[in-house]
C-alpha cells in the first residue's frame, strides 16, 4: 500500500507505480522518533508485512516484536558468509561465487531465518563493480522469490531456521 524510504531518490519508483511514497530520512539522532513514525504510518495503512530494499539501517527491537518473521531483508552476500555492508569486496579473497540471501529480520544483524538465496559464477577477471552489477541482479530475484513465497504463506519458520514448501 506504500514505500516509505530513507532515501528521497526512489521516489520517482513509487509515482511510476501510483504508490503513496513517504520519506523518513534517518540520521542517528532521529533515528528512534523516525522510526516510530514509520511504525504509525504502517499500522494506519494495516501492513501486516515489510520489504526492506536499500534501508541501510538497523531496526529497533521493538519494530521487530511488532512484526515477528514479518520484516524481509535482502542481504547482498550468501550468508551466513560475508555479514555487513560492503560483501562484495569479499572478491580480495579470490571468492568464486558470490550471492544474495533474503531473511527474516531479527535482532541478531543478517541472521535471521533464510527464505531464499542464489548464486553467480565471478573469475578473477571481475572487478569489484562487475560484483556490484552482477549481484544487484541477483538480489532483485531473491528478494522477490522470498516476498512470493511469503505471501504465498509457503514458509514456515521455527527457531533460526525456515522450512519452504512447494
Amino acid at each position: 500500500p506504500l514505500i516509505i524510504s530513507n532515501h528521497p531518490d526512489l521516489q520517482h519508483v513509487a509515482e511510476r507505480f501510483g504508490i503513496p511514497f513517504y520519506l523518513f530520512p534517518i540520521t542517528k539522532e532521529t533515528k528512534e522518533e523516525q522510526e516510530k513514525k514509520e511504525m504509525e504510518l504502517l499500522a494506519k495503512h494495516k501492513v501486516n508485512f515489510i520489504v526492506l530494499a536499500r534501508y541501510m539501517q538497523v531496526i529497533s527491537e521493538r519494530m521487530i516484536d511488532a512484526y515477528p518473521n514479518r520484516i524481509i531483508n535482502i542481504h547482498h552476500s550468501f550468508l551466513p558468509a560475508f555479514v555487513g555492508a560492503k560483501p562484495y569486496h569479499a572478491f580480495e579473497r579470490g571468492v568464486k561465487i558470490i550471492g544474495a540471501t533474503s531473511h527474516y529480520v531479527t535482532t541478531e544483524l543478517d541472521a535471521g531465518p533464510i527464505i531464499e538465496q542464489d548464486v553467480v559464477r565471478i573469475t578473477h577477471k571481475d572487478t569489484v563493480e562487475d560484483l556490484v552489477n552482477k549481484g544487484k541482479d541477483l538480489e532483485k530475484i531473491v528478494l522477490s522469490r522470498a516476498v512470493q513465497k511469503h505471501i504465498e504463506r509457503k514458509v514456515l519458520a521455527y527457531k533460526n531456521k525456515t522450512v519452504i514448501f512447494s
